[in-house]
């Protein structure tokens, strides 16, 4: 299905600045956000395809390669095409939060910065981890299985840190609002100073009977198996994230992010370039002169490869589709051979002869070589003799 024009998605004309962009946006996202058209189905969907179109459009290189190319110049040229339709509504307030500023929409989303109460625990801490892989697995993607060692959510309390709902207690030094305001007159006028409550970690509320099993953190060491699924054509230090999959939060906050740092394995064989890979072919003087056919590694088992006879040192033969897959593409790499002769330090008399009787044969002598063959200096001198 074709996608619609950005600048119709945001109503805004082609020669729109960057301010009247952020300002179509804004009232897009307004008009159709989820939480105030709870019975219509398609606002979520038209919320992202503003989010997607602004994507685009507030990035001055993005938007003139969509301005000359449309939809495909986005996809080509070293650029991504964005497609929002599996995107997380928190990531997309995330990822604008200079747009949103802050609770704009009044669904509880985006934390209060006064006069809410404040009921969730504090949000669990990211982690980072490396992971291996061998260039079989990145030419045809992995799934991988991690155990993770980390916080996870109290068992007992379920996470809320304590015994039971009816310990929960509103906090009587901030009533609530997990904010601690101080106010200083001067000559200058009135200032606010708002920090989180000391008391209750701006949480607005505190535990009159912490869980015994986590002590009233809502959350305990333990260990995880985490589902790991690799796609293929990934590169040395891209990163997976997995949302939720980090440190669980304290007293009911979100868990973080587990991050996914890929690290890639040097190959007994292979070198990458790119989506291509090379290998180095060692030919005997025999097998380069009279051509072979020999077997080849490749990424998946081996295959037969033709050595035409003549072969020359240095020459690259391509072996269609054997390399590896472009990330989030279909089109596969190519395997590249690389001819090497291989010339032997110690022989026997009997070799020394052989190869004495072939030196003094014209087909082995360069120079008389050149002079017979019919390429394009043999032609020019030809016409000027």
């Amino acid at each position: 299905m074709s996608k619609r024009d950005y600048y119709e998605v945001l109503g805004v004309g082609r020669d729109a600045g960057t301010d009247e962009i952020k300002k179509a946006y804004r009232k897009k996202a307004m008009e159709f956000h989820p939480d105030r058209n709870k019975d219509n189905p398609d606002a979520e969907k038209k919320f992202k395809e503003a989010a997607e179109a602004f994507d685009v459009l507030k990035d001055p290189q993005k938007k003139a390669r969509y301005d000359q190319f449309g939809h495909d110049g986005l996809r080509s040229g070293g650029f991504r095409e964005p497609n929002f339709d599996n995107i997380n509504m928190e990531d997309i307030f995330s990822q604008f939060s200079d747009i949103f500023g802050g609770d704009i929409f009044g669904g509880g989303r985006q934390r209060s910065r006064g006069g809410g109460r404040r009921t969730a625990g504090r949000p669990g801490d990211d982690m980072r981890i490396r992971l291996k892989l061998t260039m079989e697995e990145v030419a045809f993607g992995a799934e991988k299985k991690l155990k993770v060692k980390k916080f996870k959510k109290c068992g007992s309390c379920n996470g809320t840190g304590a015994e039971t709902q009816e310990d929960f207690m509103t906090c009587s030094t901030c009533s609530g609002t997990g904010e601690y305001r101080q106010v200083q007159r001067t000559m200058f006028g009135q200032f606010v100073n708002v920090q989180p409550c000391p008391t209750c970690n701006g949480e607005g509320r505190t535990i009159k009977n912490p869980c015994k099993s986590c002590k009233g953190e809502g959350r305990i060491k333990g260990e995880d198996t985490v589902v790991v699924r690799i796609p293929s054509g990934v590169h040395q230090d891209n990163y997976i994230t997995l949302r939720g999959q980090g440190n669980a939060g304290l007293r009911g906050g979100p868990a973080g992010n587990l991050i996914v740092l890929i690290e890639i394995e040097e190959h007994e064989f292979f070198e990458r370039d790119g989506d291509h890979i090379f290998y180095d072919l060692q030919v005997s003087i025999p097998d380069a002169v009279l051509g072979t056919d020999v077997e080849v590694p490749t990424l998946k088992g081996k295959a037969k490869l033709r050595i035409e006879p003549g072969t020359q040192p240095g020459k690259l033969l391509r072996m269609k589709e054997k390399g590896i897959q472009t990330l989030n593409g279909t089109r596969r790499g190519d395997q590249y051979v690389r001819i090497n002769v291989f010339i032997p330090k110690d022989i026997d008399d009997d070799e020394k002869k052989l190869l004495k009787k072939l030196a003094d044969s014209d087909n082995f002598d360069p120079a008389k070589v050149a002079e017979t063959s019919n390429g394009f200096f043999s032609r020019l001198k030809k016409i000027f003799s």
